[in-house]
């Protein structure tokens, strides 16, 4: 091979290296593929999203440098005009829909909201109850739960803000925040809201009741009482409410009271109401051969001293035949029973509650011979000697109401009515909750006089129309 012939052969070989080491983007494009320039820019709404996104994710891995740079992108008004309206429609959208995820996972309005609060703040219970108004106003009322309708009169939701756009901005006039601050609270509020565990569901979904349905059921269970079905459940609603109405009335009294004597006259003409209440239900349903089903509450237990709380509601639940399970990391207790009886114990556990805590605060301050707080350890062992010893005087009481029941008719057989209905609330936790159900002592007791004041403080608790126990007794 000529010297030209090596030269030219080994030029086109640096070339071929040459092209080969090129970067991507030095080379052309293929021919099929659209410049640059033409490829179509995202639009805001999809930079909005694509926004929220990241911050969510940011957020959901504790990356708050990450996060904190995504909420200044989304709060930058200046970067194209309209930007600000985007983001707040995207947000609220988002918003909306955890809400209505929320309901199908089993929560109610007042349960979210409290838990918003419970976990994040007063800010994210705020925003909570705004996005429950704005989820709820696609309802007519007539095809939502009554019980639902309560929670949110409670909570007096509305739709303040006009559309989804005006949301963030309304929200910063209102609560006084900076747009970042405002960015904060509704992206985790977001993340709250997606991390929910699932409950079971105790009311139907919204938008899901049949305008005209039956508010009671088994209300039409004897021949001919189809015609007769809403006058009667009319009136047993009114008695049922007069009654209940008496009760709440002599409790506040009781616990108001600073006279030891007519705290117990009051409360025990509160507890003949309440037992009389439960078992004439009982029995009138059975002898009607009505189609009465347990149902379940769930009601707060909270902080501080939660777990000897829990002890005390499982104590009034158990004496009233009804069943309690704690969601201890959602500060809450589902009740089961039927619903004669979830009224009791809703009514009893918040007037023992009250009674507990004055007599818990009445003992003040505690400290050691050196000097050092015991405070906690006496309330907490306080608490829960008061749950035990309260669970044992409503046992011999509820035994006594039954007895009394059954001597003042004797025609009525009480005893398989209640044991039918024991087992229909074992059934009912059953099927709600499977094996995942434990039971266990929920407080540690540390502190001897706690102990002992506690089991004092429960002797003299107005309860089932009993006086107090004699301290020989005790």
């Amino acid at each position: 091979m000529g010297k030209a012939s090596r030269q030219r052969r080994l030029k086109q070989e640096r070339e071929r290296k040459q092209r080969r080491a090129a970067p991507p983007s030095q080379a052309k494009p293929p021919s099929q593929a659209k410049p640059p320039s033409q490829a179509k820019p995202p639009s805001q709404r999809e930079l909005a999203a694509v926004g929220v996104a990241q911050a969510l994710e940011a957020l959901a891995h504790d990356l708050q440098d990450q996060f904190l740079e995504w909420v200044e992108a989304l709060a930058d008004q200046s970067q194209v005009p309209g930007w600000d309206p985007t983001v707040s429609r995207e947000l609220v959208s988002y918003l909306r829909t955890s809400v209505a995820g929320a309901w199908r996972h089993g929560w109610q309005p007042a349960e979210l909201v409290r838990h918003a609060g419970r976990e994040k703040g007063d800010p994210h219970a705020r925003m909570a109850t705004d996005m429950i108004a704005d989820e709820m106003r696609g309802y007519a009322a007539a095809t939502v739960d009554d019980r639902w309708l309560a929670q949110l009169s409670a909570l007096r939701t509305e739709v303040w803000w006009g559309n989804d756009d005006a949301y963030l901005g309304g929200w910063r006039d209102r609560e006084g925040d900076s747009p970042q601050a405002t960015l904060i609270t509704a992206v985790e509020l977001l993340l709250l809201l997606g991390q929910l565990p699932v409950l079971p569901r105790l009311c139907p979904l919204p938008g899901t009741v049949r305008p005209g349905a039956a508010a009671r059921p088994g209300a039409a269970a004897r021949p001919g009482a189809a015609a007769r079905s809403g006058t009667a459940a009319g009136r047993e609603r009114t008695a049922d409410e007069r009654i209940l109405g008496k009760i709440r009335a002599l409790l506040a009294k009781a616990e108001s009271t600073e006279f030891t004597e007519e705290a117990e006259a009051l409360s025990a003409r509160a507890q003949e109401l309440m037992a009389k209440y439960s078992i004439d239900h009982a029995l009138l349903a059975a002898e009607a051969g009505s189609k009465d089903e347990p149902a379940s509450r769930r009601l707060p237990v909270d902080n501080p001293y939660e777990g000897p709380k829990a002890q005390l509601l499982e104590e009034v639940a158990k004496a009233n035949r009804c069943r309690a399970v704690w969601y201890k990391r959602l500060g809450m207790s589902a009740v089961i029973g039927f619903p004669a009886d979830l009224d009791a114990v809703e009514l009893l556990f918040t007037s023992l509650l009250v009674q507990a805590n004055t007599a818990m605060l009445r003992a003040g301050a505690k400290r050691d011979r050196y000097g050092r707080s015991r405070t906690r350890a006496f309330r907490q062992s306080f608490l829960m000697s008061y749950a035990v010893r309260i669970g044992e005087r409503l046992a011999g009481a509820a035994g006594d109401a039954e007895r009394q029941v059954a001597a003042e008719a004797p025609g009525r057989n009480l005893l398989p009515v209640l044991a039918a209905r024991h087992q229909a609330v074992d059934d009912a936790v059953d099927e709600m909750f499977g094996d995942g159900v434990s039971y266990h002592r929920t407080g540690r007791v540390s502190d001897s006089e706690g102990w002992y004041s506690g089991r004092a403080a429960a002797d003299t608790a107005a309860l089932h129309g009993h006086r107090e126990v004699a301290a020989e007794s005790v």
